[in-house]
């Protein structure tokens, strides 16, 4: 235990912990390697083993550093719980102890038990937490938004589960700083567990800046994995582009679209003009530029040019069209070109070969902060073994739906659901379930 009487001194030597896990954290995310790792959600042994041989050497050094005489430098607490929540209770544990062993060695027997404490129940965290993509929301200011979280739990009995992680670095700190009080007590051994000895009212500080030498090393960590999945779906959506191109804006689409205008000149100029609109409209949005994330608003737009156009073709009494749209939905952003390989498929599969009229059913609707959109449609349904191959790999008639897959698994890891459900000879249902997409361009920005 080491006595600290200023505030001053105290406050910079914080300052320099927080500072050193950040730096430590941006230095490992230059490593690709690393980044692999570290963003793979379900690691095996040879990953793990990775980030254990990442993190840990770094977190040696620093301990060595604080024998020598550098307070700051320590991690071991830290370090040990970040690679519990990160890689699971073995590598927390194991990375708890290897990070100790310098401190045992100099007789801090306390060391090594605390370590692995901190790195088990990080482990424990990870594996409790219904969703694994709340480890990458425990930010430096997440304990501002504990009124809020302490409101939502009395009015509706909801928790959030980004405050476990919170609670649990704070509970670790609590431990250190009471057995530290012990030690200077003489109840243990002084020199069995370092720990700095601070006037009482400095102990929030002790505990604020452990939580920010965890969240620090997390929110550096995230803004690059977010980074990594924007690049891995701009890749995706240039795919998304040229199936659009190859499979719509193709001879075949538009032949039967001019075939349509034409035989519209002679009876019905107005619609002949709003169809060769709506194409131009089409061809501008698939030609230029695309974002990343649209309104919901622009996407339906773009399915609506895209729908006219086949009504025109196939005749109202073929094709309708029916939209349930709630109005908190229009302004969420998705994905872009989101919805138009599903509905593609919808007319092309389901209702270009049905004899009688076809319906396609869009609804939308947001419920607890996610956003749900159903494409429904009457068509002549598909077989089991085509909705397996539509929600895996794909084949060459289901590249759209199965790119769409593919991006929204890049966009939200496991937090979205996107089911098929198709009857043969009765249509075909498909749900998107995805957060909202806000809070993470907030985070980019």
């Amino acid at each position: 235990m080491q006595t600290l009487t200023s505030g001053k001194d105290l406050l910079f030597l914080l300052v320099l912990k927080v500072g050193l896990a950040g730096s430590m954290a941006a230095l490992l995310a230059r490593s690709a390697t690393f980044r692999k790792v570290l963003y793979t959600e379900m690691r095996n042994s040879d990953e793990k083993m990775q980030l254990l041989l990442f993190m840990a050497p770094a977190l040696v050094v620093g301990v060595f550093l604080r024998l020598v005489g550098y307070r700051f430098a320590d991690l071991t607490l830290e370090g040990a719980f970040l690679l519990g929540i990160l890689g699971g209770s073995v590598a927390g544990s194991i990375g708890g102890a290897i990070v100790s062993l310098p401190a045992f060695f100099f007789h801090e027997w306390l060391a090594t038990p605390m370590a692995v404490l901190a790195g088990t129940l990080g482990g424990l965290i990870r594996a409790v937490l219904p969703n694994r993509q709340a480890i990458w929301n425990f930010g430096p200011f997440l304990f501002l938004g504990i009124p809020r979280w302490l409101f939502r739990l009395i009015r509706n009995a909801r928790t959030s589960w980004e405050m476990l992680p919170l609670a649990a670095v704070v509970a670790l700190e609590i431990g250190r700083i009471a057995l530290g009080h012990a030690a200077f007590g003489r109840s243990v051994k002084p020199n069995w567990l370092f720990t700095l000895e601070t006037p009482t009212w400095w102990a929030l500080a002790l505990v604020l800046s452990t939580v920010m030498a965890v969240a620090v090393p997390i929110k550096i960590w995230n803004n690059t994995r977010i980074e990594a999945k924007l690049k891995q779906h701009e890749d995706l959506l240039l795919k998304a582009r040229m199936a659009a191109l190859a499979s719509q804006i193709n001879p075949h689409f538009l032949f039967n679209t001019l075939n349509t205008v034409s035989s519209l000149i002679r009876y019905d100029p107005d619609l002949a003009r709003d169809v060769v609109l709506k194409l131009s409209s089409i061809l501008r949005r698939l030609l230029r530029k695309q974002e990343n994330f649209v309104p919901l608003r622009e996407e339906l737009g773009f399915i609506d040019d895209y729908l006219d156009i086949e009504v025109a073709r196939f005749g109202r009494d073929k094709l309708q069209i029916s939209k349930q749209l709630d109005e908190d939905t229009l302004e969420a952003y998705v994905p872009s070109m989101l919805l138009q390989p599903i509905v593609e498929n919808s007319i092309r599969h389901g209702l270009a070969p049905k004899l009688d009229g076809g319906e396609i059913r869009i609804r939308t609707a947001r419920r607890d902060g996610r956003l749900l959109i159903e494409v429904e449609d009457n068509g002549i349904g598909m077989p089991p073994a085509r909705i397996t191959a539509l929600e895996g790999e794909g084949d060459a008639k289901g590249i759209g739906i199965s790119n769409v897959h593919e991006r929204l698994r890049v966009l939200y890891g496991d937090d979205f659901r996107f089911d098929i459900h198709s009857v043969e000879g009765k249509g075909t249902f498909v749900r998107i379930d995805v957060p909202d997409l806000v809070p993470v361009l907030e985070t980019l920005s």
